[in-house]
C-alpha cells in the first residue's frame, strides 16, 4: 500500500480571525473519536522530540471537529468520514484551501457480550438489528435473549459510515442507544449480557466478544482483525483523515511529516490501525 499523500482540494474556507497570529510551534486538533488514539500517542512523541513543540489534542466526533475547522477553533479537524458537500458548501467565502490527508485505515469491529453464543453475524442480520426488525437472539441462532443495541452519536463519523456501510443507508431504529465515544461502548457492552455494539479495532479487549461478518449472504465470514484489515479482507474498514487549510500548512508540516514518517507510521500500527505504507 502507497502512502497517501494530501489532496488539495478546490473548497474555499471562512476564518472569523484572519488577524490572529498562532505561534508555528502550537498545533490544534479536534474531533474523531476514532483517530483520537492515533493523534494522542503521535503528539506524545513528537512533543518528546521537539521541546519547543505544542500539540493540544481533543476528541468530540468527526462532526464536532469539521465545526471547529470551519470556525477557526482548530487547526486540524481529525475526521472517520470524508467531509460532506454540505460541510464544503459552508466554506466558500475565503480563498483558503481545503486539504484532505489521509493518514491511517481503520476495521470497524462488531461486537457483543463475551457470554453471548452467537458465532458470526451477516451483514443482513445486523441490519435487522440496528433497524429494528430482530430483537431477540434466538432469531439469530442465539439464546433467548433481548438484543440490547448500541451505536455512536449522531454526530460522529463512526455512525455515518456504519450508516451507510452496514445498514445501506437505512435509518437506526429509534430504540437504539447512543452513547459519545468507542470507550462507552465497549464498556456498556462489556455490562451488558444482550448487548451488541460496534467500535474501532484499536479499541477491541477481552471485555467484549469481536464477530466474524459476512458481506457475500453468508458464503463467508471475516474475523475483525489487523491483517484482515491490512489484506482488505474484512469489509467494514473505511480511511481515517486529517483535514486542514492553506492558511495552517507551513505550521502544521512538521506534526503532518512526522505522522507519515517510518516511526510515525510505526505507531499507527502499534496502537492497532492499518498504516498508509
Amino acid at each position: 500500500m502507497s502512502i497517501s499523500r494530501p489532496v488539495i482540494l478546490t473548497t474555499f474556507i471562512t476564518f472569523f480571525c484572519f488577524s490572529c497570529h498562532k505561534s508555528t510551534d502550537s498545533i490544534k486538533l479536534k474531533g474523531s473519536d476514532s483517530v483520537l488514539p492515533i493523534a494522542q500517542m503521535e503528539a506524545e512523541i513528537f512533543m518528546e522530540q521537539d521541546a519547543q513543540a505544542n500539540v493540544t489534542v481533543t476528541g468530540g466526533g468527526s462532526g464536532v471537529g469539521i465545526a471547529s475547522l470551519i470556525s477557526g477553533t482548530t487547526d486540524i479537524a481529525m475526521a472517520s468520514r470524508e467531509m460532506k458537500v454540505g460541510e464544503k458548501l459552508k466554506l466558500t467565502d475565503a480563498s483558503q484551501k481545503l486539504i484532505e490527508a489521509i493518514i491511517a485505515y481503520d476495521a470497524l469491529a462488531v461486537v457483543i457480550h463475551p457470554s453471548n453464543s452467537v458465532k458470526e453475524l451477516s451483514r443482513e442480520q445486523i441490519e435487522s438489528i440496528y433497524t429494528g426488525k430482530v430483537k431477540n437472539w434466538k432469531d439469530l441462532g442465539g439464546e433467548d435473549k433481548a438484543i440490547v443495541p448500541y451505536a455512536r452519536e449522531t454526530s460522529s463519523g463512526t455512525y455515518e459510515y456504519f450508516k451507510e456501510a452496514v445498514l445501506l443507508k437505512k435509518e437506526y431504529h429509534n430504540s437504539i442507544l447512543s452513547l459519545n465515544s468507542n470507550g462507552a461502548i465497549l464498556q456498556s457492552v462489556s455490562q451488558t449480557q444482550g448487548a451488541i455494539g460496534y467500535i474501532g479495532l484499536a479499541y477491541v479487549n477481552e471485555m467484549v466478544k469481536p464477530v466474524p461478518v459476512s458481506f457475500d449472504e453468508g458464503k463467508s465470514f471475516v474475523m475483525p482483525s489487523f491483517e484482515n484489515a491490512k489484506k482488505k479482507l474484512y469489509p467494514i474498514s473505511r480511511p481515517l483523515y486529517y483535514y486542514y487549510t492553506q492558511q495552517v500548512a507551513q505550521q502544521v508540516k512538521p506534526f503532518l511529516d512526522f505522522t507519515f514518517s517510518e516511526q510515525g507510521q510505526k505507531i499507527i500500527a502499534d496502537i492497532g490501525y492499518v498504516p498508509v505504507k
